[in-house]
C-alpha cells in the first residue's frame, strides 16, 4: 500500500504523477482533500510548490497519481550568512 501524504512531506511530482508535471516540481503538502472524490488510486492534494532554494512560491491544489509521487528527504533550511560585528580600534569613548 503506498503512504498517504502528510502535512509537511516533500514529494517531487513528474509525468509518474499526473501528464500535467512535464516539467518536475517539488511540493510540500499541506494536506489530502480526502471530501473530493477520484478515481482509485488518484488523489487531490493542497500543497505549497517550492523553488530551488526550497521556499514556497505558490500554494496550489493538485490531482496526482499517488503511485507516481516521490517523497523527498527534507531539503535544507536555506542558510544566511551571518552578520558580523564591526571591529572597533583604540579606546571607546564614553559621555
Amino acid at each position: 500500500m503506498i503512504a498517504t501524504m502528510k502535512a509537511g512531506d516533500v514529494v517531487l511530482l513528474t509525468t509518474a504523477a499526473s501528464v500535467q508535471f512535464l516539467r518536475p516540481i517539488f511540493v510540500r503538502v499541506i494536506r489530502e482533500l480526502p471530501e473530493r472524490h477520484t478515481y482509485d488510486g488518484w488523489v487531490w492534494i493542497e500543497a505549497y510548490e517550492l523553488n530551488v532554494a526550497g521556499d514556497a512560491v505558490a500554494r496550489r491544489e493538485l490531482y496526482v497519481r499517488r503511485g507516481g509521487v516521490r517523497f523527498q528527504a527534507q531539503p535544507a533550511a536555506p542558510t544566511t550568512p551571518a552578520r558580523r560585528r564591526p571591529v572597533r580600534r583604540g579606546p571607546v569613548r564614553v559621555g
